[in-house]
């Protein structure tokens, strides 16, 4: 399934191309990339037609982020060519694509957090003027707004929204700019199937109209085949498989990118979920949660009167569009936000979410982001898998850490939860997104659990990882933990849960049993319209 070597697209001399409009022609030819010894691409070719939407595919270290770091100006290949309308390009920095009409959303949030949703939006466009008539700025964004399927807050900051309100204004920044070519690199990742629907069929119609074309790193299958008309598999740096989307399938895509068989990249795409019987309802619950509301970055309530309860051997979902609470909920739940009233309640014991709770009532959590908000980036892997227990035997005893044990133990878990790194002690913040959430996984996922409240668990990371972690979750049930899962991802909800609620303005607004889940009716609640 190897991509065969085209020969080489008529290329002009290299310079600068003048100014141009609309959706441009993208090609790479025989591109590589080394570091060091590693060749993080190797001979890509790859051919995007203009006004239409390309998808690239792979495993976490394909090469993907390589190939669009490359075309955007951040890093220079090391052999081969990028041609734009046909003519080679030095794309020598950011400052060159955008002269060329390049512009990309990143994975990774790069917005000025102290600033407004307003002046981050005028911030992107590089040419802000010394003296700026805000009357007239803000009337000419509202009309942008307009124009968009968003709304945000124009005097909102960054550290105020929720992860798929930043990912929006991420998309708008470039959007208003109106690029010729934009890359969107995993742009869906924190967006519920209808944020995201909505996000990708107003780029594809961007696309279609001839504006511009659109090239997205995505690990998700049915956006591929919903909305993309192209589709590249990479694979160790090899560009493996190009295929029009009519011509494939999910199945095949998979093999693509993992080599597996097609049955074992059936199994992969749409796994089965065997469920033991679920007491709910029948007990003391594991985990309680009666009236508990919880204020906001902005001085209003953010959770409302909320309460649900969560049975031994249970997964219970709780789905939302981005905004509405969860993030809230969540910080409350695990102590990083105080909580203005209401209980929380864990086997019947009042829980605080103090560290010696945490030990004695058997409770972990899988935050979002992990990196930021489970992790302290400069300490070793080693280290940050010792977090929790580093104070407790084995790993302390008398009063003396016993580093070696912390050490030996890491080397277990690395090895245990397929962790690639460079060793234990490696700084964490050298590990990819989806190493990072292994790490965290082995930590919390040590030792008995009563309670587990995961969010958004598997934000970012390719499908072979998300199949891991799901598996994990789906064993903190089977051995009786009950798992609180709080997703921006009605897929992933539909396929773990066992009961679904639905947050709506901070409220709970639905409950269905995951088994009879109707998407549109869910999707009618978390939009509100069903209220």
């Amino acid at each position: 399934m190897r991509l065969s070597v085209n020969p080489r697209p008529q290329a002009h001399a290299i310079g600068a191309l003048p100014a141009g409009r609309g959706a441009l022609a993208l090609d790479t030819y025989q591109l590589g990339m080394r570091f060091g010894s590693f060749n993080a691409l190797v001979q890509v070719n790859l051919h995007v037609e203009p006004g239409t939407v390309h998808a690239l595919l792979g495993e976490n270290g394909a090469g993907k982020s390589t190939l669009v770091k490359c075309v955007a100006g951040f890093q220079r290949p090391t052999e081969g060519s990028i041609l734009i309308d046909g003519r080679e390009q030095d794309i020598a920095n950011p400052v060159v694509a955008r002269s060329l009409g390049i512009g990309m959303v990143y994975q990774h949030f790069t917005l000025a957090p102290g600033m407004t949703v307003a002046e981050n939006l005028l911030l992107a466009g590089g040419e802000t003027p010394s003296v700026i008539n805000w009357t007239q700025q803000r009337a000419h964004l509202a009309a942008f707004l307009k124009t968009t399927p968003f709304r945000l807050d124009l005097d909102a900051r960054p550290q105020e929204l929720a992860a798929g309100e930043k990912q929006k204004l991420e998309l708008l920044k470039q959007l208003y700019l109106k690029p010729r070519l934009l890359i969107l690199d995993e742009p869906t990742s924190v967006l519920t199937p209808q944020e995201a629907d909505e996000v990708l069929g107003h780029v594809r119609g961007f696309a279609r109209s001839g504006q511009c074309t659109v090239l997205i790193i995505t690990h998700k299958f049915r956006e591929v085949m919903a909305y993309a008309d192209a589709v590249t598999v990479l694979r160790r740096g090899l560009a493996v498989h190009h295929t029009a989307v009519p011509n494939t399938t999910p199945a095949l895509l998979a093999q693509a990118m993992v080599g597996a068989s097609a049955l074992t990249a059936t199994e992969q795409v749409a796994p089965a979920r065997p469920k033991p019987p679920v007491p709910a309802g029948t007990g003391t619950a594991s985990l309680s949660v009666q009236s508990l509301q919880v204020m906001g970055d902005r001085g209003t309530l953010a959770v409302r009167n909320l309460s649900l309860a969560v049975a031994p051997g249970e997964i219970l979902g709780v789905a939302g569009v981005s905004g509405n609470g969860q993030r809230e909920l969540v910080e409350a739940l695990v102590g990083q936000r105080p909580r203005s009233s209401g209980t929380v309640l864990v086997r019947g014991e009042p829980y605080a979410a103090k560290r010696q709770e945490n030990h004695r009532l058997k409770v972990r959590s899988l935050p979002e982001e992990p990196l930021r908000n489970a992790c302290v980036g400069e300490l070793s892997v080693a280290e940050n898998m010792a977090l929790r227990d580093f104070d407790l035997p084995p790993l302390c005893a008398g009063g003396r850490l016993r580093f070696g044990q912390w050490r030996s133990r890491a080397r277990d878990w690395i090895a245990s939860y397929g962790i690639k790194t460079q060793g234990e002690n490696a700084p964490i913040r050298s590990l990819s997104g989806g190493n990072v959430q292994r790490a965290v996984l082995a930590r919390e996922l040590h030792g008995d659990i009563h309670v587990l409240i995961a969010a958004n668990p598997v934000f970012g990371l390719d499908f072979a990882a998300v199949k891991d972690i799901h598996a994990r979750l789906r064993g903190v049930r089977e051995q009786g933990g009950a798992v609180l899962l709080i997703s921006e991802d009605l897929d992933e909800l539909l396929e773990l849960a066992d009961r679904i609620v639905v947050m709506s303005e901070g409220r709970i607004v639905f409950e269905t049993p995951a088994a009879g889940a109707q998407r549109h009716v869910l999707g009618a609640h978390m939009g509100g319209s069903a209220h």
